[in-house]
């Protein structure tokens, strides 16, 4: 299973990008905005993600992702489950999910 400790390093090398700690969970923000949170138990990753293709994603690989909980469901949003997908895969979704909340001209700074 991925960990918060493999996936810290990634999260943090993006520029802007801080760690805080929100309610007894590890959050990571651009500014003021959150785009990637971690469950109490650290076994769910929530990650920026566009809200038309949440539906999509969700569908084709139910195992791995969920929606969030009804009242998130108006943000662009989405659950992981840590147990089931590889570290490339969750580097590219917090990549993704950064790049929901920085500027263009610093989203351009990552290949």
């Amino acid at each position: 299973m991925i960990t918060v400790d493999q996936v810290r390093p990634i999260a943090l090398a993006l520029p802007r990008a801080y760690e805080t700690v929100v309610r007894d969970r590890i959050t990571f923000r651009a500014g003021r905005l959150v785009f990637l949170a971690f469950s109490r138990d650290e076994t769910v990753m929530g990650v920026g993600f566009p809200k038309e293709e949440r539906a999509a994603m969700v569908a084709a690989e139910p195992d791995k992702f969920a929606p969030p909980r009804t009242s998130d469901m108006r943000y662009n949003w989405i659950h992981v489950r840590l147990d089931a997908v590889d570290l490339d895969e969750v580097r590219e979704l917090v990549i993704e999910g950064w790049r929901m909340c920085v500027p263009k001209s610093v989203a351009a700074q990552i290949n």
